[in-house]
């Protein structure tokens, strides 16, 4: 918004220049979300708190701690995060950039089947909302929608890479998807909102892993951006796919501001409000910068957590035999005994290491 009300004025008004680069409003983007976080924050837990007298539902199969020390801190703290990022997007992006009205849509659509489901949980004192097929369903659509709406508006500067898949680590290597392109990124968008939401057990665990993750993209998308960087680099040019760092950095600044309230012991919980959304915007700019495979690294965690509950499942099923304690993943540490504070922190290590590895694969080709 700031940049095409102020860009138009920069020849009258010299300084306004400042707002056409990316990096500044990325940093603006940052500190807004931040700001916003701390404002709305205490207001939105408190009023949480009245409107969910025991707060989220806990499992009754999951660790056993979690019942006493977990029972009464509300949920949907997504909200959060929501109203800053969405705010200090619109406030610091170019709006005439469709690649960030894809992005918001995205977010605000899985936002709001997290509201739901959180609400329903809420309702109905259970820790399932809705059901595992509607979600699933309503995810598929929205993600449809999303990637219909870029290919067909999408302007790359190689035209043939609309639907190719990258590979990391090997040059000049595009494979054309066809028509395969469309369920395989729907495939990562929906895949990449769940693994997160799996990841979202623990009090501080899963924000900050998302926050790497979305610095890692901050500057994948400004480097896919810039033809010069993408052509030194040798990774696909994308025109517009830069201002997808304004979308990151709001993001980032918005889990800053989630994490003085998410952090042990947590005030609130960011719910599916907050974890569906969140991952599906990471899963799409994936997609958008030709970095799907990228995303498998950098958001390497959240694939264990996933990995773990699919390996989980699918063993008790055929051998009757369960290959962890307990899944997903961090709830097997528990169960083994680590302390929740060591496996939070260690996870993080884990994103942080794997989000490096990540940002390694831009040079390494």
């Amino acid at each position: 918004m700031l940049y095409n009300f102020l860009v138009p004025l920069a020849d009258q008004i010299g300084a306004f220049n400042i707002f056409r680069y990316i990096t500044f409003r990325a940093g603006g983007a940052i500190i807004t979300a931040l700001f916003i976080s701390f404002i709305v924050g205490p207001w939105l837990i408190s009023w949480l708190k009245k409107k969910q007298k025991s707060g989220q539902p806990i499992r009754k199969d999951g660790p056993p701690g979690h019942l006493d020390n977990k029972k009464g801190t509300p949920t949907m703290g997504g909200l959060i995060i929501l109203i800053a990022l969405v705010v200090s997007t619109i406030l610091w992006s170019d709006l005439t950039n469709f690649y960030i009205w894809s992005i918001l849509f995205v977010t605000a659509c899985f936002g709001l089947t997290g509201v739901v489901d959180d609400f329903l949980k809420i309702k109905k004192s259970s820790s399932v909302g809705l059901s595992g097929k509607t979600k699933f369903l309503v995810e598929i659509i929205i993600s449809l929608i999303a990637i219909l709406w870029i290919l067909h508006f999408q302007d790359y500067t190689n035209n043939n890479v609309n639907t190719s898949l990258s590979f990391p680590f090997i040059k000049n290597l595009l494979i054309d998807l066809g028509w395969f392109f469309i369920p395989f990124s729907i495939l990562v968008i929906v895949g990449s909102s769940n693994s997160v939401n799996l990841t979202d057990g623990l009090d501080g665990l899963a924000i900050v892993p998302i926050m790497i993750a979305f610095s890692c993209f901050a500057v994948i998308s400004y480097l896919v951006g810039n033809a010069l960087f993408s052509n030194y680099l040798n990774i696909i040019h994308i025109a517009g796919a830069g201002e997808l760092t304004i979308f990151c950095g709001a993001l980032v600044g918005a889990g800053l501001g989630f994490l003085w309230y998410n952090a042990p012991p947590a005030m609130v919980f960011m719910g599916d409000t907050g974890s569906l959304p969140v991952g599906a915007a990471l899963g799409l700019i994936s997609v958008i910068t030709k970095h799907e495979l990228v995303l498998v690294i950098i958001g390497g965690l959240f694939v264990l957590e996933t990995i773990s509950v699919i390996g989980q499942v699918v063993s008790f099923k055929l051998t009757g035999k369960r290959i962890f304690t307990m899944a997903p993943l961090h709830h097997h540490y528990e169960q083994k005994g680590w302390k929740e504070q060591t496996i939070v922190i260690r996870f993080w290590i884990i994103a942080t290491i794997l989000g490096l590895i990540g940002l390694a694969t831009l040079k390494l080709r």
